[in-house]
């Protein structure tokens, strides 16, 4: 402490204030990097949450009593804790998955509810249900049904709808094979819905086609991927390029075609009639009162006698005719092109490897497969290009730099780091800084060995030692500077130090010392 107390005296004010300055502002270093260092390290709960379930979460949160952070729609808390808190938070159900289901009929009473009322908490629930049970889909994160019911009303029987759903994913796209299962799922849970009248949105992508309804962006692909397969085996991994282009039919068309045959008759009804006719008529005279007595004498009448037979028959004939009535729907093929780069082979030519392009035969072999891949029609108008062409090779700027472990490093560790860091140079500061100072320091220095102070000193001074010169009126000698040094800490030394700057001085005093012990004696 001393030595402390002697070094810091021996600064000047400009060095006071250095000195001050250096240690707050390390003391005030080393208290930040402890402050970082001591925070949890956050990690990610949950994310991408909507208001009411973001509220909900926290509130469990603080129920629990775990420190958190909110960064925008995320929540971020310890690392330590955060598998046991998931558990806790999914006990109460949060986050809460969808949105109500049939929970909302139980609330429900018959006192005060009428029909339009029930069948709107019924919608409104199976639209909750049959959002849990897409959510089940392990890329999908959020999840919205709406239901177009119509009202039955009266004696109409049919109840046609329509729905949509809207999808938020997590990563992957939802794919066409997912909105066909969704199509049907939805379909199958509201009676008498049509797969086709279920729409699928994804917020990314937008309209998810199913099977049949795939547009021509996701047909071309599809066709590109098969190209690129069949060709990969082969050429091997990225030496094949495919760009493949479908012209198609946008419009619908209804085509009615009706045709008239001459040659040819066609029976269209044959009427057959047969009418018989048979008569038969006898007559008397005329009738008076002389025919009323009974003695009068009968008179010959007139007698008549007819019979008709008659067949007719008929046919109608029409000369044939054929009507044809064709429907084109959009989606149908009208042209297609097919662009493939294939790239060159190695080949060593004096002693350097270089990329040639390929042999005609290799490259009609290719075209031929690309042909059957992709269903090429020549009278379609089709067109198929086949090229092998060299690829330029990536330079040494080109290659993409792996991460390195400083990016693999979070904040809290690299302050731990630093902090571990600078304590360790602090102590090997602390420990080297005295030795260096006890191995630069000068040497003890020792009294002076002079003759006259080794004479006074064994008293032989006035025997060996040549007469002292009389002081004389003439000017001293000019004098050496004295060398200014720091006062040392120890008294021997100072003594030491101060005999070896004053050497006259030291030997009349020290004379005097062994004159007064003489005369004591």
């Amino acid at each position: 402490m001393q030595k402390l107390q002697d070094y810091w005296t021996e600064r000047s004010s400009r060095q006071k204030v250095i000195l001050a300055g250096a240690f707050v502002a390390t003391f005030l270093t080393i208290l930040a990097f402890a402050t970082l260092a001591s925070r949890p390290n956050m990690t990610l709960l949950y994310g991408g949450l909507d208001p009411a379930q973001a509220g909900e979460v926290v509130g469990g949160i603080e129920r629990a009593g775990v420190a958190y952070e909110v960064r925008g729609d995320s929540i971020w808390v310890d690392a330590t804790q955060r598998d046991q808190l998931r558990m806790q938070l999914a006990s109460q159900g949060l986050p809460a998955a969808g949105g109500a289901g049939y929970e909302l009929l139980d609330g429900m009473s018959g006192f005060g509810t009428t029909s339009q009322m029930f069948d709107a908490a019924y919608w409104r629930a199976k639209e909750g249900e049959l959002a849990r049970t897409i959510l089940a889909l392990p890329n999908v994160k959020t999840a919205r049904v709406h239901l177009a019911i119509e009202n039955g009303r009266g004696y109409r029987r049919e109840q046609g709808g329509s729905a949509s759903v809207t999808l938020t994913t997590n990563g992957g796209a939802i794919t066409r094979d997912q909105a066909a299962a969704l199509k049907y799922l939805i379909s199958s849970g509201v009676p008498g819905m049509q797969p086709d009248s279920v729409t699928v949105i994804d917020t990314k992508t937008g309209i998810v086609a199913a099977g049949e309804d795939a547009t021509g962006a996701d047909r071309a692909e599809e066709m590109k991927r098969n190209v690129e397969r069949i060709l990969q085996p082969h050429v091997g991994l990225g030496n094949a390029i495919v760009e493949l282009n479908l012209d198609l039919v946008t419009e619908s068309e209804l085509l009615t075609e009706q045709r008239f045959d001459p040659n040819q008759r066609a029976l269209i009804s044959e009427v057959t009639e047969e009418t018989t006719d048979q008569s038969n008529s006898t007559g008397s005279g005329a009738v008076t009162a002389a025919s009323n007595l009974p003695d009068t004498e009968e008179s010959a009448g007139d007698r008549t006698e007819a019979a008709r037979s008659e067949n007719r028959q008929q046919s109608n004939y029409e000369v044939s005719t054929v009507t044809r009535e064709v429907s084109r729907q959009p989606g149908s093929v009208r042209r297609m092109t097919v662009a493939v780069l294939v790239n060159g082979v190695a080949q060593e030519q004096n002693g350097e490897v270089s990329m040639v392009p390929r042999s005609e035969a290799e490259l009609q072999s290719l075209r031929e497969l690309v042909a059957s891949a992709v269903g090429f029609d020549e009278t379609r108008g089709d067109v198929i290009t086949v090229k092998s062409l060299p690829f330029s090779a990536l330079g040494e700027t080109g290659t993409l730099a792996s991460p390195g472990f400083l990016d693999r490093l979070e904040l809290n560790g690299l302050a731990r780091i630093a902090l571990i860091g600078m304590i360790a140079l602090a102590m090997i500061f602390l420990l080297l800084r005295p030795l260096s100072r006890m191995r630069n320091a000068p040497s003890a220095p020792a009294l002076d060995d002079s003759r006259p102070l080794e004479d006074a000193l064994t008293g032989t001074i006035e025997e060996d030692a040549p007469e002292a010169p009389q002081p004389s009126l003439e000017a001293p000698a000019p004098r050496q500077p004295e060398q200014l040094s720091l006062p040392s800490a120890d008294p021997v030394a100072r003594l030491r130090g101060m005999m070896r700057d004053r050497q006259d001085e030291s030997v009349k005093i020290l004379s005097g010392w062994i004159e007064n012990k003489e005369k004591a004696h």
